[in-house]
Formats: structure tokens, C-alpha cells, sequence
């Protein structure tokens, strides 16, 4: 069977009889998944107030989407697709890492309860890895990359002084190649995509890459963490 990543084998549309073999293939991925990393909060934030959003695109949207549903201050976060066309916006294109699409969240949040900086600092040490080139975890290829889809001149200063600060401090072994652009549309994904990592906890890539993911937010974030994923 050709799939175009292990998610996509392990994905809620797989037939129930390879569910045995399925969770065996997820334990031969020890190591694979990402490890969250302590970092400095960023010297420059944005001044912003009222209701932002910001794209954020890290890897498989489910985990990266439950991380932010459970931050203090985000109102929604939703999983979707952007940096491609409109008509490959759908999970079968989006799989084969040829229409320029990133699994992406669009994270609407209120700047007076959480600024962007704070989300820049969680998204780059809990939600993903951001010296992995084109991939996250067990998932390769251009559609899981590292990107930040900003939708103002503000982010993208904060987040450019945040990467040089944290290159000035080695934060990291490897550089960061996370990719700052301005985001031109976001198309949400599939229905069974969204809060996927929520109503699928049992899910073995959920148990195993992004559940772990919300443990580091609580543990690192404390005073940011949420039980509920609403607001």
C-alpha cells in the first residue's frame, strides 16, 4: 500500500482490520517524534490589540491544532491548508507534496489576553520542531514545513528578531528554517480533520506524536494552559 506518509496510514479513513499492524508501525517510530525545548520569551512583541490571527504551519495540523486550542487567549484554531491554489485546498492533493500547500492552523486569538509573541515562543518550542526541513515527526515532505503565513508587519518583525535572538543564543543545535510569508488564503480542511487530536485521544499517532504535545504546553506554559479547547 502506497501512502504518502505514516499518518496518512494511521488517518480515521483507514479500513479497522490494519489497526493491529497500524499500532506496531507507530512503535517502530520511537524517537520520531518532535521534543518540546525551553526558550526565552521574545525581547520584541507586537503592540497589537482586539482579535489577530496568524497561520501557523508545523507538521500534521492535528497536533499543532490542539496545542493552540488549549492556550489561554486563542478563540479558535482551526486546521486548513495554505500557500497553495484554491483547487488542490483538499487532503488527496495536499498528501502528494506537490501543490505548495503546508498543513496549516489559522489561530484567531485576543492580543489583550495572549500577544503574538507568546504564540511564536509556544508554536517554536511545543508544537513543532523548527530545524526539521520538510518534515515533523514520522511525516515527511513539503506539505508538513515549518512556516509562519503573517498577516501583518508586526509579526513578521517579531518573528524575524525572534529567530535571530534565538540564533544568537544556539536555542538550538541546528539552524532554524522556518519560512516567514505573507499569507495570501487559507482554505480549511476536511471536517473529520478538525479537533481530531480531542475526539480521537486513542488514536495511535494521537497517543504517540500530539498528545505529548499538550502535556509539554501544560508543563511548560502553566499559566497559559487550558483544560477546555474552547475559550
Amino acid at each position: 500500500m502506497n501512502f504518502p506518509s505514516l499518518r496518512g496510514f494511521l488517518q480515521v479513513r483507514a479500513l479497522p482490520l490494519v489497526f493491529a499492524s497500524l499500532t506496531a508501525l507507530t512503535a517502530c517510530d520511537v524517537g520520531a517524534r518532535e521534543q518540546a525545548v525551553q526558550l526565552p520569551d521574545p525581547v520584541l512583541d507586537t503592540p497589537a490589540k482586539g482579535l489577530q490571527t496568524v497561520i501557523f504551519a508545523g507538521g500534521c495540523f492535528w497536533g499543532v491544532q490542539a496545542v493552540f486550542q488549549h492556550s489561554k487567549g486563542v478563540m479558535t484554531a482551526i486546521s486548513g491548508y495554505s500557500g497553495g491554489p484554491a483547487n488542490k485546498a483538499h487532503y488527496e492533493d495536499v498528501s502528494g507534496g506537490d501543490t505548495g500547500h503546508a498543513e496549516s492552523v489559522k489561530v484567531t486569538y485576543d492580543a489583550s489576553k495572549i500577544s503574538f509573541g507568546q504564540l511564536l515562543k509556544i508554536f517554536m518550542s511545543v508544537a513543532h520542531n523548527p530545524t526539521e526541513l520538510n518534515r515533523q515527526g514520522p511525516d515527511s515532505g513539503t506539505q508538513y514545513r515549518s512556516a509562519i503565513f503573517y498577516t501583518s508587519a508586526d509579526q513578521h518583525a517579531v518573528a524575524q528578531a525572534y529567530f535571530d535572538q534565538l540564533k544568537a543564543a544556539k536555542s538550538f543545535s541546528k539552524p532554524i528554517v522556518t519560512q516567514l510569508v505573507p499569507l495570501k488564503a487559507f482554505y480549511d480542511a476536511e471536517a473529520y480533520h478538525q479537533d481530531f487530536a480531542t475526539l480521537h485521544p486513542d488514536h495511535p499517532y494521537i497517543a504517540y506524536n500530539d498528545l505529548p504535545k499538550v502535556d509539554d504546553l501544560k508543563t511548560l506554559f502553566p499559566t497559559v494552559y487550558r483544560d477546555s479547547i474552547k475559550p
